[in-house]
């Protein structure tokens, strides 16, 4: 039976250790979709939603089972909505695990019908997050082993370093 999952999260910026969870995911699962949080709560965006959703079109070209799209509310609601099973997320390190087994536990009070799927990135990835990639990007740190060249050149030209 063809499952379809989503891979939700803010992306600002997309990095490689979430195009390495995207790929991998792409290889599982007939369809993902990378859904970019519009409205992400507490957090402040230094990209908007329109860069964000571009910037990881960007770097997604290319995988055919891959779409890029924005959403809002609930994530368990977007599932259901797109008929997507799965939500796929990712887990760094031990730290990550209590926040997202609580996301995770949430989301099937919520709903039964869409399960979540922890995937764990490659190890050279494990230290990578959106929030240091723009740290070291504004510090005028070298992030050219963290991000696309086209997410390097958006960050820096954001941070007034291009």
């Amino acid at each position: 039976m063809p499952v379809a999952a989503m891979y939700p999260g803010t992306f600002d910026p997309i990095t490689l250790g979430h195009e390495d969870l995207v790929r991998r995911a792409a290889g599982i699962f007939e369809r993902v979709v990378v859904a970019i949080a519009a409205d992400p709560g507490s957090k402040v965006t230094m990209f908007s939603i329109d860069e964000r959703v571009e910037l990881a079109r960007t770097a997604l070209k290319g995988l055919d089972n891959v779409e890029v799209r924005r959403y809002g509310g609930l994530t368990v609601d977007f599932a259901q909505a797109n008929e997507l099973s799965v939500i796929i997320r990712g887990l760094r390190a031990v730290a990550d695990f209590e926040y997202e087994f609580q996301l995770a536990t949430m989301n099937r009070h919520l709903t039964e019908d869409v399960e979540t799927v922890f995937l764990t990135p490659t190890d050279r990835f494990t230290f990578i997050s959106s929030t240091l990639v723009r740290e070291i990007a504004t510090l005028g740190g070298d992030i050219t082993e963290f991000v696309s060249s086209t997410v390097k050149e958006a960050l820096l030209a954001k941070v007034g370093r291009s």
